[in-house]
């Protein structure tokens, strides 16, 4: 079966919405994901709710190439969550053709995160679009039980889960977490590698999620049983923040070998 490519925001996060499509045409990728909202405060975002002009040239693009976009992001679920604050965030994820959202959570009441998760999908649903809940160890979604937890809870047709493969090693999720997802919920997953060895803090486990990815097959993640695990329909998002490399190599050749090293892995995954 043929799987399908989507270039992450954070693998060329320095190119603009059209020449992100642009690129991913010229290499293969079918998607883009991108970021309509910052990750943390004063972090970098497309305006793409506010730039009228910069949405109609991503559109355009989009026709032209044929490359869609499959996720945006990124909405955290905090304490003061507020469904109204997102209206055009849905609305303009729809025309760019979105299909999922990326979110994760802030809140430490397990409760109200899921009644809010539960809003979030029923607001989302009429724009066609899923809510995909990131497990990450930092965060208050540590791993793949407690989000499997609140996306059972939330009971809604839209509901996903978002499997990345970093996060997944580094929270002390199994296989068997995995398994026992229902395949309705995956949406789609993300790739990328790291060293076997953990950072010891949450300070280094931020840092290394951000700036230090490796291409797979350079680090010690188990991606090849991951991805076994793994519905082989299931798009795949290439998210490889390296800084690094990024720096020495530019975006265009990192998103080559991004996707190069991907094929190649997933690919032996299935032998």
């Amino acid at each position: 079966m043929t799987r399908s490519y989507s270039l992450a925001y954070l693998t060329a996060p320095d190119l603009p919405p059209p020449d992100a499509m642009s690129l991913a045409a010229d290499f293969g990728y079918s998607h883009i994901g991108l970021r309509m909202l910052p990750a943390m405060s004063g972090g970098h975002y497309w305006p793409l709710m506010t730039d009228t002009a910069l949405l109609a040239a991503t559109i355009a693009r989009s026709k032209a190439l044929a490359v869609g976009v499959y996720d945006v992001e990124i909405i955290w679920l905090t304490p003061e969550f507020d469904i109204e604050a997102y209206r055009r965030f849905f609305e303009v994820a729809a025309a760019l053709g979105a299909k999922a959202m990326l979110v994760g959570g802030a809140d430490p009441d397990a409760t109200r995160l899921t009644n809010s998760f539960a809003n979030l999908c029923a607001a989302a649903r009429p724009y066609g679009l899923t809510a995909d809940l990131e497990f990450m160890p930092w965060s208050t979604v540590p791993d793949a039980r407690a989000a499997s937890k609140i996306v059972a809870a939330a009971a809604q047709p839209n509901a996903g889960l978002l499997v990345d493969a970093l996060h997944f090693a580094r929270s002390g999720s199994t296989l068997a977490d995995i398994g026992a997802m229902p395949l309705e919920w995956l949406h789609y997953v993300q790739i990328c590698d790291a060293p076997a060895a953990a950072p010891a803090t949450t300070d280094g486990l931020i840092h290394a999620a951000r700036r230090e990815r490796l291409l797979p097959g350079e680090g010690g993640l188990p991606l090849s049983a991951v991805f076994a695990a793994l519905p082989q329909h299931v798009p795949v998002s290439i998210e490889l923040p390296n800084e690094r490399s990024f720096a020495a190599l530019g975006s265009r050749e990192w998103a080559r070998r991004a996707l190069a090293a991907t094929k190649a892995v997933l690919e032996s995954a299935q032998t």
